[in-house]
């Protein structure tokens, strides 16, 4: 078994992935993190409510709730994989300075669209995101690749 990583808030979001795969779902979490306190968390939720959005991003801001653009804009995203393009554009869309991403092995999102626009970007390569999803990926490539826009 994996070491779980040391950040508490990227624990929160393997907490959240966990959550997906025990639900049924793709094991992708996400928290936001605002003045060291959550407020918002989700995981990717498309097969447990057939949405073609609901990402674990995506879920995390629907969780947080209508906030001010100043407590986005102070606020740092936290995800188990590397963000997709519809979760960047959410990032950039909110103005999320800072994304920290358990891992970008199994997927490369939109990373470097995001430095790009001045987000910082911090891959941390956490053994215990990175053995989710490789085990996932493993026995539901088909799903994953439904996921990710492959198939």
């Amino acid at each position: 078994m994996t070491p779980p990583p040391t950040d508490p808030f990227l624990e929160a979001a393997l907490d959240e992935a966990r959550a997906g795969l025990a639900e049924g779902g793709i094991p992708i979490g996400s928290v936001i993190v605002h003045g060291g306190r959550i407020i918002g968390r989700g995981h990717n939720r498309r097969v447990q409510r057939g949405s073609a959005i609901l990402h674990a991003e995506m879920d995390a801001f629907e969780n947080a709730g209508r906030q001010p653009a100043s407590v986005y804009r102070e606020s740092v995203l936290y995800t188990t994989l590397s963000p997709c393009a519809m979760c960047s554009g959410a990032i950039l869309l909110y103005g999320i300075p800072r994304v920290v991403i358990g891992e970008n092995r199994t997927f490369t999102g939109e990373e470097a669209l995001l430095r790009a626009r001045g987000v910082e970007v911090e891959v941390r390569q956490e053994p215990a995101c990175i053995a989710l999803m490789e085990a996932f990926i493993a026995a539901h490539p088909g799903l994953w690749n439904e996921d990710i826009g492959v198939d």
